[in-house]
């Protein structure tokens, strides 16, 4: 049977777990963890890759990323194919040190990015590798203790994941904290790990269907719906410029590029943005390049972009116009 294509979109949050082959382990020491910390941090870097947390096993690795400008697929080729090279190297051994196919899901960001860094950094505490949230303070192969000022990691979004909690360190820190020792309780939280089933979806008739699933995903159903249109909008990639989407939306919403490109923040200006920034994003177009274009800030493309995301339904006429210049 074929194997599940991934969903591999820009600015999508995803929970990427790696096993060694045959579960055997892929940490033979402190030194090859340290190579594998250092190879990821420099990746995280020069790929503008958001990490928003991070876990080091004896045999598999945890890892909640953000790509921006790189695709998953090649992020972790780099990471992994470098590591192994490393690590057959030093070990004396040759052949496959991972399993074939890391498993990546995709995961809705806003209900599940904190409840994702919790569960990924009580894994060692779960694994009995610590014994106590002091122990898991100073476990050293975790993006918690960079949270919790007892560690470095350049490219871990620690500010993004401690603002949740609060302004200050010194207010965050311990509520973060606590948030995490709450989640002990837990257990191992297996519907973390993508909910599985098929692809269903309730109608008139079949009230009692379930919501629309997939294995590949961690969201509601209305979030699968729209990240497999998001997803099947992607093999345009490439093929729509820039220019001929904010054509298309500034003669749908009646405005001239020069409206659209003003500093004015009237909401049928801003709607229009909205709109260009998400069908932007989704034909494959970089963000720096839609802020440059549309007169806006980098983090600006990327909040409009969300908006767009829950106003497309709206004009669906709009994506039949866009998807009918490239058929």
């Amino acid at each position: 049977m074929p194997r599940t294509a991934r969903i591999d979109i820009p600015n999508l949050l995803q929970h990427v777990i790696v096993r060694g082959i045959e579960r055997r382990d892929i940490f033979a020491d402190d030194e090859d963890r340290r190579q594998f910390v250092r190879r990821f941090s420099d990746l995280l870097v020069s790929t503008e890759t958001d990490c928003f947390a991070w876990t080091l096993l004896d045999n598999h690795v945890h890892l909640l990323l953000r790509p921006r400008q790189t695709a998953l697929a090649k992020f972790m080729r780099r990471l992994l194919t470098g590591y192994a090279v490393t690590f057959n190297l030093r070990h004396g051994r040759s052949g496959h040190l991972f399993q074939n196919r890391y498993k990546s899901i995709v995961c809705d960001e806003e209900p599940y990015l904190l409840e994702l860094v919790r569960y990924i950094h009580l894994n060692p505490l779960r694994a009995g590798l610590v014994k106590t949230m002091d122990e898991l303070e100073r476990y050293a192969w975790s993006g918690h203790a960079v949270l919790m000022g007892e560690g470095t990691l350049a490219g871990q979004a620690t500010g993004e994941v401690l603002g949740r909690f609060g302004k200050s360190e010194g207010t965050s820190r311990p509520r973060y904290r606590a948030f995490v020792e709450d989640g002990i309780a837990m257990g191992s939280r297996s519907d973390l790990a993508g909910p599985g089933g098929q692809l269903t979806k309730p109608t008139p008739e079949t009230p009692n269907e379930r919501e629309l699933r997939d294995p590949r995903v961690l969201g509601s159903g209305d979030f699968v719906e729209q990240l497999l249109q998001r997803a099947d909008l992607e093999l345009m990639a490439g093929k729509v410029p820039l220019d001929e989407i904010i054509g298309s939306v500034c003669k749908k919403l009646d405005l001239s590029l020069g409206e659209v490109t003003s500093q004015t923040r009237v909401q049928r200006v801003a709607n229009a943005r909205s709109l260009i920034c998400y069908i932007a994003f989704v034909c494959g177009h970089r963000g720096v390049d839609v802020a440059r274009r549309l007169g806006i800030t980098g983090s600006g493309v990327t909040v409009a972009a969300r908006r767009g995301r829950q106003m497309i339904p709206e004009y669906p006429d709009l994506l039949e116009m866009i998807e009918g210049r490239v058929s």
